[in-house]
């Protein structure tokens, strides 16, 4: 890894210019300020700020958390459950595949997406893949929603997979998302759930 980058918002981030990366973005307003800070409170206790550090049964717990926080309050915006939306999510995802990364997995559930994907090279850097996914997907739902405002949340959870064995623990969590939640009895059956061939 020639290359890494560092910035913070409410979470560290910490960004080489390679690798395999396990993303989570969710939409705005979908964790309240109180349940965001409840969440912080366990990153800087779990995590010591070192992502890179921690074990896989502190991560399982960590992520659970995190996704019980998610889909804690039903009155929150849902725009993801909307198949057209989710069609749109699912349009930005694959543009980029072999574009600017090898597509592995992803789950769209009703308020966040899940995503795996190794950068390729000459890649324009996470942040800036980030930043396009999230726009133009935006851009396109509100079209459809009719409606105007900020559709993604600003931070996103994301952490660089260092091998084999976390990468099938992290595909294994993100296909039996839906199921974890009560939507679905097998993650087969999740129609906004895609596992690159390679990876079965």
């Amino acid at each position: 890894m020639e290359e890494r980058h560092f910035h913070r918002r409410n979470l560290p981030h910490l960004y080489y210019n390679d690798g395999t990366y396990f993303i989570t973005y969710r939409l705005f307003g979908s964790m309240p300020n109180a349940i965001l800070s409840e969440l912080n409170k366990i990153y800087i206790s779990e995590m010591k700020i070192d992502l890179n550090k921690l074990g896989l049964v502190k991560l399982e717990n960590i992520l659970n958390k995190y996704e019980e926080l998610l889909n804690r309050n039903s009155y929150l915006p849902k725009y993801l459950s909307d198949e057209r939306i989710a069609k749109i999510c699912q349009c930005t995802i694959h543009y980029y595949d072999e574009n600017q990364y090898k597509l592995i997995c992803y789950c769209i559930m009703p308020n966040h997406i899940h995503l795996i994907f190794k950068l390729i090279p000459n890649n324009k850097g996470i942040s800036k893949i980030m930043q396009s996914i999230k726009r133009t997907s935006a851009s396109e739902s509100n079209k459809v929603l009719d409606r105007e405002g900020i559709f993604w949340q600003a931070e996103s959870f994301d952490r660089l997979i260092r091998d084999d064995k976390e990468l099938y623990f992290t595909i294994n969590y993100v296909l039996e998302n839906p199921v974890k939640a009560g939507l679905i009895d097998a993650w087969e059956k999740w129609r906004y759930t895609y596992i690159n061939k390679d990876y079965l």
